[in-house]
């Protein structure tokens, strides 16, 4: 078996363990392997594009020094999950929540002006929906609904308890079941 053939056989595991030795193929592998996800939840947490882009290099960077700090007691893509989120929490408590909001209804504005069509207006009240639910919420909805994860697995990620996801998940439908109603209880 070749040296690609091999790679693409090979378990994240396998791979996060022969990067973590110095193996510069194996760490490219999994880069490849992970980077759209990294990116992904960055931009579902962050909820800009360019700052997704600028933390998803910047996780890339420096995963090669944190790949020691995989045990393998998990699976890979959960503990590069919570370093994605670890980071892009990092990231919003230094911009801050004034550059957020700012973002945030920038975006909504371009959104709301370039929607065409009932599926547009619908992920622009989709993201307007997410941005107002904020940050633990958000992140969690993202991990469970558009990741797929389980329970179990987003409270892995976020450091949390199962009951504290499940908790944040009943209060987001909550909520959102209110703003269908056109009651606003959000906070």
């Amino acid at each position: 078996m070749d040296d690609c053939a091999q790679m693409s056989a090979d378990t994240d595991g396998a791979l996060a363990g022969r990067a973590a030795a110095g193996d510069r193929d194996a760490f490219a592998a999994l880069l490849e392997r992970h980077y759209e996800r990294i990116y992904r939840v960055g931009a579902r947490v962050l909820g800009d594009e360019d700052d997704a882009a600028d933390l998803a290099q910047d996780v890339c960077m420096g995963l090669a020094a944190r790949l020691a700090s995989w045990r393998g007691e998990s699976r890979f893509t959960t503990w590069l999950y919570r370093v994605v989120v670890n980071a892009a929490r990092d990231r919003l408590r230094r911009d801050g929540a004034r550059r957020r909001n700012e973002q945030a209804f920038a975006e909504v504005d371009t959104l709301t002006r370039a929607a065409q069509g009932e599926r547009e207006d619908e992920a622009v009240w989709l993201r307007q929906v997410l941005e107002m639910l904020g940050t633990d919420l958000r992140t969690t909805v993202t991990l469970v609904i558009e990741e797929g994860l389980r329970h179990a697995e987003a409270a892995e990620v976020l450091g949390v308890s199962e009951s504290t996801v499940s908790w944040r998940m009943h209060e987001a439908r909550k909520r959102l079941r209110a703003l269908v109603a056109g009651s606003e209880v959000m906070p």
